[in-house]
């Protein structure tokens, strides 16, 4: 492809899908293995999504909705599912990694795939940090409940929230980046069987909580009116990254033309069912006042709801093993996507070679890692929660514009899967995206169009002047 000389051209110029198919495993060192199944990729999706959300936004959500926050899930739920059919397609008709960046390379152009880019930095890195704090919470509260003391608050809570260091976040993020180096379908496989753990004890949840389900607990539905459902709905709406995580795996899964199309809409069946039933047994069981605040939520409602600490460790022991799991496959995702960056030359050539050993590339999951586990134990919970939001909003509207466009620029593309109501479906998508972005807080807006302009800095500074695309051939 001939390099585009204008600074407008250069913005905008898109790599063609056949490039980009025919470039996903060239050259020395960067060939990613074909080794991921359905099922183990349906996994891949249910375990980066399962659990981010439901095991702590509860005691942030709840309060800014009430018991209507069973309306945000679901709205989230819809938003994701109208995204994840434009996933869907573009991922049977673009089988590579990088998930919506390169979508957006083949759609919209060079300046735009690279600010998706930066959009699943947050989407991925941020919400893995937010993952960590988390774990920390219920390993703290597993702690208590067998030992009988539990970790200090100065290695186990962030700069102004009554500690130092986040220490179990760090640790975590060392452990999943130890396992991810050794290599992607060893990965899968453990993270099926973390999966089979996570969905064990959400059911236990559902099961024990139900017996103290209160309908008085319903009433008033929704306090805090409408405006209150959809500002949860905004804040939560990270919780389905895991859609995005099933297609950064592209290059590394068999049959993807079939397979990922398959493993993202069996993702979202069982996460939207899952989230829905949990949280409505947390609202029915406990009042919507007593969330603010709450640490290791699920766990203590029930050790009210039984008066026994048993439920409460088995919960707390699966959320752990389980928080495990997300934070592992976002890590993934992370790595993939910063891997394709890299191969196509807007971010240095380290971030996309291989070991040759392991066929990981391990350096970049380091450097990725050493960033997230920072993060994951300095920086308080609710401001990286609602950054995730953020990105992940932008990067799922891109993906249903990208729908769009490749329909009109390659209508003969190969295509395992087509968005059905087509072209309402995407737009929908977009319309559902813009009403949750709107409804995040204002110092989130800041933080985000401060994060786009280092972006633009860095893509004007560097990527623009090494991308592949002037380098043909």
């Amino acid at each position: 492809m001939a390099s585009t000389t204008t600074l407008g051209g250069r913005l905008l110029r898109r790599k063609p899908v056949a490039t980009l198919i025919a470039e996903s495993g060239t050259g020395p060192g960067t060939r990613l293995r074909r080794s991921i199944g359905l099922w183990q990729l349906s996994g891949i999706g249910i375990g980066a999504t399962v659990g981010t959300g439901i095991f702590f936004v509860l005691s942030t959500a709840v309060p800014e909705a009430g018991p209507a926050v069973v309306l945000s899930f679901a709205i989230a739920a819809v938003t994701a599912g109208l995204t994840a059919l434009c996933y869907a397609e573009l991922a049977s008709a673009i089988p590579v990694s990088g998930s919506s960046y390169s979508y957006a390379y083949a759609t919209l152009g060079e300046a735009v795939a690279f600010g998706v880019g930066a959009c699943l930095l947050l989407e991925y890195g941020v919400s893995a940090s937010a993952i960590t704090v988390t774990w920390g919470q219920y390993l703290d509260e597993f702690c208590r409940d067998t030992l009988g003391f539990g970790i200090p608050d100065a290695i186990a809570r962030p700069p102004g929230h009554g500690g130092y260091v986040n220490l179990p976040a760090a640790v975590l993020v060392a452990l999943c980046c130890v396992l991810l180096v050794r290599g992607a379908k060893e990965s899968a496989r453990v993270n099926t069987a973390m999966v089979a753990v996570k969905l064990a004890v959400l059911l236990l949840f559902v099961c024990v909580g139900l017996t103290g389900f209160h309908a008085g607990n319903l009433t008033p539905f929704a306090p805090l009116g409408i405006g209150g459902i959809g500002a949860a709905a905004s804040s939560i709406f990270f919780s389905f990254i895991g859609l995005d995580a099933v297609s950064t795996a592209g290059e590394e899964v068999r049959d993807p033309r079939r397979t990922m199309p398959l493993a993202i809409i069996t993702s979202l069946a069982v996460v939207t069912v899952l989230y829905v039933a949990v949280a409505l047994t947390a609202v029915g069981a406990q009042p919507w006042q007593r969330f603010r605040g709450q640490e290791a939520g699920l766990a203590q409602i029930l050790r009210q709801v039984t008066g026994s600490s048993w439920p409460s460790v088995m919960f707390a022991l699966g959320a752990i093993v389980s928080i495990f799991s997300i934070t592992l496959v976002v890590l993934y995702g992370q790595t993939r996507i910063l891997y394709s960056m890299g191969r196509d030359g807007l971010l240095p050539a380290r971030f996309a070679r291989l070991s040759p050993r392991t066929g990981t590339p391990a350096w970049n999951t380091v450097a990725v890692g050493t960033g997230v586990a920072l993060l994951g134990a300095f920086v308080p919970l609710d401001v990286l929660a609602d950054l995730t939001s953020m990105g992940t909003l932008v990067a799922f509207a891109v993906v249903s514009i990208g729908v769009i466009v490749l329909r009109r620029t390659a209508p003969e593309l190969e295509r395992g899967f087509r968005v059905p109501g087509y072209p309402v479906v995407p737009l929908a998508s977009v319309a559902f995206c813009c009403y949750l972005i709107q409804g995040l807080h204002g110092l989130t807006f800041a933080l985000f169009g401060v994060w786009l302009v280092g972006a633009a800095v860095l893509y004007l500074g560097y990527g623009m002047r090494h991308s592949r695309l002037d380098r043909p051939g």
